[in-house]
């Protein structure tokens, strides 16, 4: 099965009701899969072939959803890039993946083209509009003689393409099956640069069933997303939405929560997915007021909710399912508390989800019994395929499993089992920082820090934070006479970072703590003297 499917066999049992709610506009099932028809037919015709990448790089819209499964239905590769990304990092992303073709906004084209002359594979560029625009429509990037004439020509909106392939509402012939790729998500890593998360037709559809499963979905659920789809807590709303025949309302992000719990209400919202960021901005608000009869579940994911968080919201929604969970990118979700025993282990995570096994070992390999902490161990088709051409880092983390010739995931984190197996996370064993759900590199973040001419030293680390789960702290040194502020390197790093990248928090130091071997001991700078 590949992953279109969900859209396509959806379609084919409830074309007439309402599969995408997004501002004032409401989209069918139908509707959904004859627009996505018909850009995967145009896609086809524009030379994006089999296995190809295609970048999204939008914020939550119909746009972006139709563009995930266009781009499936032609065979091709999804990445979704965060729409806050850079144009660096966007450069790199495009380069290292060797991107075919992109679908952004009019309004990046600016930031677009400061890219294209890193990104030579670059051949297509999907434009779209925003709803709020004006009819006058952005320039396409002008023809410079640097350009390849291919490129300089291969500049559409998405309106015209639908236009040119009106007809083409059936869908194309399979081209993909369930062991090719279905998407690239680029993760932070520790080197700096992010790595691209393979996930397979298979991984896919794996996860989306297990999760459904657990969570009792059925077609009456409606599933509210302020999350990004670039972050795929945010992506499988969607994904598993459609699986379902649900509605999603996607919303673009939680920054006015009581508009966000007004459609909750209005839409007869039935789930609704949280990290701790927002849990944390809810119980600061008085919610007595609020009665939200059709939520039948709540659940949590991209760090730990803290406890006195799972405590209230128990208190506020007596009537409703709090699903607490663990999962990263490489295999979407790990495992998950079921609802009865959240008020008996609201620290724990819980157990593997269906279809799945996970275990804990110690540095040899061994596997642990109940309370010792070793590296968690994950086993089932929901296991990525690898990292895009890190063969390296790939080894890395997956190992040889139990039976000869599989390979099954080494998380890197540390967690512990009670007597009846239930998971509590301990730590992490590399200095990835978990901030608003989102895997943040300090190396990355450093590297931006260093590019400051008036800093000498520069470290990165996670702190605990209510809100952020972690909130990412930069400690840094000025070079001598500099008069650099807290708001100097705010600004520096906002310019340069995705926005859940910048560092909630500066400290100065005069000069940063050194291991023996002369590298900055990111340990002992808890504590000290700043300056």
């Amino acid at each position: 099965m590949q992953v279109e499917s969900f859209l396509e066999l959806s379609a084919r049992q409830w074309p007439d009701k309402i599969a995408l709610v997004c501002g004032d506009r409401r989209v069918t099932y139908a509707e959904l899969e004859q627009t996505a028809n018909r850009l995967a037919h145009a896609l086809m015709a524009e030379g994006v072939g089999r296995g190809d990448r295609v970048a999204v790089h939008l914020e939550n819209s119909v746009e972006a959803v139709v563009a995930v499964m266009a781009i499936l239905k032609a065979g091709a590769v999804f990445m979704m890039v965060n729409p806050t990304t850079k144009a660096e990092k966007l450069a790199y992303v495009l380069n290292n993946s060797r991107a075919r073709a992109i679908v952004v906004p009019a309004r990046k084209m600016p930031v677009l083209e400061t890219c294209w002359a890193e990104t030579p594979h670059l051949k297509l560029v999907i434009l779209t509009q925003s709803a709020d625009a004006t009819k006058q429509r952005a320039s396409p990037p002008a023809k410079r003689p640097d350009h390849n004439p291919l490129r300089q020509d291969g500049c559409v909106y998405l309106e015209e393409l639908l236009q040119r392939h009106a007809d083409d509402t059936q869908p194309p012939q399979k081209r993909a099956i369930d062991i090719d790729l279905a998407a690239l998500i680029y993760t932070s890593g520790s080197t700096g640069n992010p790595k691209g998360v393979m996930l397979t037709h298979l991984n896919m559809v794996a996860a989306a069933t297990s999760i459904t499963t657990y969570l009792e979905n059925t077609p009456d659920d409606v599933i509210l997303n302020v999350l990004p789809l670039s972050f795929d807590y945010g992506l499988y709303q969607v994904l598993m939405g459609l699986k379902i025949g649900g509605t999603v309302v996607l919303e673009r992000s939680f920054a006015y929560p009581r508009v966000v719990l007004q459609r909750l209400l209005e839409e007869k919202v039935t789930g609704f997915p949280l990290v701790p960021t927002m849990s944390a901005i809810l119980l600061q608000m008085d919610l007595r007021k609020y009665d939200f009869p059709h939520l039948r579940y709540v659940t949590n994911t991209g760090a730990a909710l803290p406890t006195e968080h799972i405590v209230r919201l128990r208190r506020l929604f007596p009537k409703v399912k709090v699903y607490s969970m663990y999962g990263l990118t490489e295999c979407k979700r790990v495992s998950y508390l079921p609802p009865d025993q959240i008020d008996a282990r609201p620290g724990s995570v819980g157990k593997g989800m269906p279809n799945e096994e996970v275990y804990l070992v110690d540095d040899d390999g061994r596997r642990l019994g109940p309370g010792v902490v070793g590296q968690l161990v994950v086993r089932g088709s929901n296991v990525m395929k690898g990292y895009w051409e890190l063969p390296e880092e790939t080894d890395r983390v997956l190992k040889p499993g139990l039976l000869s010739g599989e390979k099954v995931l080494y998380t890197g984190d540390l967690f512990r089992t009670d007597e009846e197996g239930y998971l509590y996370f301990v730590g992490r064993r590399d200095d990835i920082i978990k901030s608003r759900g989102e895997k943040v590199s300090p190396k990355e973040v450093e590297n931006v820090l260093y590019a400051h001419p008036e800093i000498a030293e520069a470290a990165v680390v996670g702190v605990p934070d209510e809100i952020f789960g972690q909130a990412v702290k930069a400690v840094v040194s000025r070079k001598n006479g500099s008069r650099l502020t807290e708001q100097d390197v705010l600004r520096h790093c906002a310019g340069r970072l995705e926005d859940f990248m910048v560092p909630q928090s500066v400290e100065f130091r005069a000069v940063l703590p050194k291991t023996s071997n002369g590298k900055i001991d990111k340990r002992g700078l808890i504590g000290g003297a700043s300056v």
